[in-house]
């Protein structure tokens, strides 16, 4: 049965992400209508992660061997491909979802629950797939860019889509109780080591963010919508308006200069 007590602060935010996505049903120029709420947010989230996050994991970081470490992003990556797969089969992608179900039970028998990744050893691919990209595939349009408290970039395509992704999320529907911990306990705190994992494995990247932009938000706002768009389209998204009518001048140039020439 699904951890209920974990799902339920996300109900008030499905609710509201409808509500949002259904405010802008069609593109518009603007993607960031609520962009000064967003800044508040985004500089929300920063402190939080500065003041507790970010810490933690540099801390994590520092005691916790590589392979160890490895072994953790394997397990949580494991466990995703059932998430991956079940949106497989919802955009009708059987060949990928053979693909990733195989990944999914060789790293969880021969790989001991996933600690090791032995798929990708023998070539078989980790895609992405989440209700997001489903609710794409389907014609649902992105809405605007929203930042959510505490979990970042998103839209209001995506914020639904994450509140219908906790549903296929194995680690909420578990029953146990080791050592006296409820299936509330052991959900967040399995949630919180896979975000402070998440969070050492993008120290990296975070000083590479700081050395490239001048405006942080705008940079991650704008790398974020152009990849969901990338993931959405599997690679090949249609060309914006603007981008089709320069390739459209572009092409008439050219037949106007091989007619000069003649």
């Amino acid at each position: 049965m699904l951890n209920t007590n974990y799902y339920r602060p996300f109900l008030g935010l499905l609710i509201l992400a409808w509500f949002v996505s259904g405010c802008s049903t069609v593109p518009t120029e603007n993607s960031d209508p609520f962009e000064k709420i967003n800044r508040n947010i985004y500089a929300f989230n920063k402190t939080v992660d500065k003041a507790v996050l970010k810490p933690i994991s540099k801390g994590y970081k520092a005691i916790t061997p590589e392979p160890i470490n490895e072994s953790i992003t394997n397990f949580f990556g494991n466990l995703g491909d059932i998430t991956i797969i079940a949106n497989d089969l919802l955009q009708f992608k059987f060949k990928q979802a053979a693909s990733d179900s195989g990944r999914f039970l060789l790293n969880s028998t021969f790989g001991l629950l996933g600690f090791i990744d032995l798929a990708s050893k023998f070539d078989i691919p980790k895609h992405n797939e989440d209700f997001g990209q489903t609710l794409g595939y389907w014609g649902v349009n992105s809405g605007p860019y929203v930042v959510l408290p505490f979990l970042g970039p998103s839209s209001g395509r995506d914020a639904v889509g994450l509140g219908i992704d906790i549903f296929l999320n194995p680690r909420f529907y578990y029953t146990g109780k080791p050592m006296g911990m409820t299936s509330t306990h052991a959900s967040w705190s399995s949630e919180l080591v896979n975000k402070i994992d998440l969070r050492a494995d993008l120290l990296g990247a975070e000083k590479a963010l700081e050395k490239a932009a001048m405006d942080e938000y705008a940079y991650l706002r704008n790398a974020y919508l152009a990849r969901r768009n990338y993931l959405v389209y599997d690679g090949d998204p249609p060309l914006e308006e603007d981008e089709f009518d320069d390739e459209f001048d572009d092409e008439e140039d050219e037949e106007l200069e091989d007619e000069d020439e003649e």
